[in-house]
């Protein structure tokens, strides 16, 4: 039996969709979606759509005015285009269908603040912006810690895998 054309083979296509457009770095787009597609492989999610916009201050602060009314830049923005199912997912994995915002410049102030590197931030924000597709929320402090633990146990395994640093494309 072929499953070339069947239904379930087209359900698990991922897209994932890496756009640089921001000048304060080189980014190694590669990289960054191995590092994507290693998430999801931890997470079991075969099925998405997802876009991953790396953008610098003045359009993030434009992006975060225009959708959520908030003043500034921020670091990361996720936009939820999927359907959520009423019931609990029992036979398939979750799908996801969304775009995330990540703010290159941001990620280098708040790496300076918290003493790391841009890059590992650029991958937190991705993990962090996953999270919240898959439905955690940080609004209220017991689930921010919920997310917390989940964000640092998979940036751990996937640190484990790829160095970070090497999002850093050389010119």
């Amino acid at each position: 039996m072929s499953f070339a054309n069947s239904t379930i083979q087209q359900l698990n296509k991922s897209t994932i969709t890496i756009a640089n457009r921001q000048r304060t770095k080189i980014i190694n787009s590669r990289l960054l979606k191995q590092i994507v597609d290693e998430l999801f492989a931890e997470l079991e999610i075969t099925a998405t759509e997802i876009e991953i916009n790396l953008v610098g201050a003045k359009e993030m602060a434009k992006i975060n005015w225009n959708f959520l009314r908030h003043e500034g830049s921020t670091d990361v923005i996720t936009f939820d285009y999927g359907q959520k199912a009423r019931f609990a997912r029992v036979l398939a994995p979750p799908n996801l269908h969304g775009e995330i915002f990540i703010c290159v410049d941001d990620a280098i102030s708040q790496a300076k603040q918290f003493k790391t590197n841009w890059q590992s931030e650029i991958v937190h924000y991705i993990v962090h912006g996953i999270l919240h597709l898959l439905g955690h929320d940080d609004l209220k402090p017991a689930l921010r810690r919920k997310m917390k633990r989940k964000e640092d146990s998979l940036l751990r395994k996937l640190s484990k895998k790829f160095s970070f640093a090497q999002i850093a494309r050389q010119s």
